[in-house]
């Protein structure tokens, strides 16, 4: 049962990582048509941040999962979830703190460029 979880999670993440990466290279593109006066740097900068940030996130959730999938009894469970909870608190903090400040330059780039 275990070693089926854990399959299914890794099936489950490789299936996320082509998603990504075909939404990585769509943007990109769509970047790259986009006229230069309506996106600027900063903004793709952002952008490209926040998909990384997303990966990041997905990649601690699917491994939450596979240590979930090979947790020994309930209290390893609610260690091994305890953990996961304090750590993505912290990551979602600082992204947002970072998003913020990069959203924030791009606009003011955008502004004086106007």
């Amino acid at each position: 049962m275990r070693d089926l979880a854990e399959k299914n999670v890794e099936h489950a993440h490789a299936a996320y990582n082509q998603l990504m990466d075909a939404m990585t290279q769509s943007l990109t593109m769509w970047t790259k048509v986009a006229p230069a006066n309506q996106i600027t740097s900063g903004f793709s900068d952002a952008q490209d941040r926040a998909t990384k940030f997303a990966k990041r996130n997905a990649d601690a959730a699917f491994a939450l999962a596979s240590d979930l999938a090979k947790a020994k009894d309930i209290p390893e469970v609610f260690d091994i979830q305890s953990r996961y909870a304090q750590s993505q608190m912290q990551a979602f903090a600082a992204q947002a703190k970072e998003l913020t400040q990069l959203m924030t330059k791009a606009a003011v780039s955008f502004q004086t460029r106007q």
